[in-house]
């Protein structure tokens, strides 16, 4: 008889995903969280109206800003190029990067909104398709920084 464990084994497996444990939440899962956040970001910046027809009692920016922050910050403390400092220079350095990146992205977005004429559709696809490629820019760059650390 399979324990619950397998059976939650079985289904991420099938799923693709990694098995559920505090690591692989913290560092697989919640940075799967910051890239759904950042999108709904992007939407949000580029968009607002839009947003605000979805959830017409609540500004949602802060808590899809904060969870962008939280997944992005934890997916580059756990980098192999940030391995070898200490857990205080780890968390400053993914902090500056997380917030860097994501306010970056804000004020990109901001700047590309006032350039596309006023279209829910192109304004989506536009804040989508910039925010995709800057996930895809990143993801590129941390992977090529994290060619260069030594070897463990």
């Amino acid at each position: 008889m399979a324990s619950a464990a397998d059976a939650r084994l079985s289904i991420t497996g099938k799923l693709g995903l990694k098995p559920i444990n505090t690591h692989n939440l913290m560092f697989y899962y919640a940075p799967i969280q910051g890239v759904v956040s950042y999108t709904a970001l992007s939407i949000n910046v580029m968009n607002p109206s839009l947003v605000l027809r979805i959830f017409p009692k609540r500004d949602i920016t802060n808590i899809l800003l904060f969870n962008t922050l939280v997944g992005s910050g934890l997916y580059l403390y756990n980098r192999p190029h940030l391995s070898s400092l200490s857990t205080k220079e780890k968390l400053l350095y993914s902090s500056f990067g997380a917030v860097t990146f994501s306010l970056g992205s804000v004020l990109i977005w901001a700047i590309v909104r006032s350039l596309v004429p006023q279209n829910v559709a192109l304004c989506s696809v536009c804040g989508i398709g910039s925010g995709l490629a800057m996930i895809k820019i990143a993801k590129s760059y941390t992977d090529h920084v994290d060619s260069l650390a030594p070897k463990k």
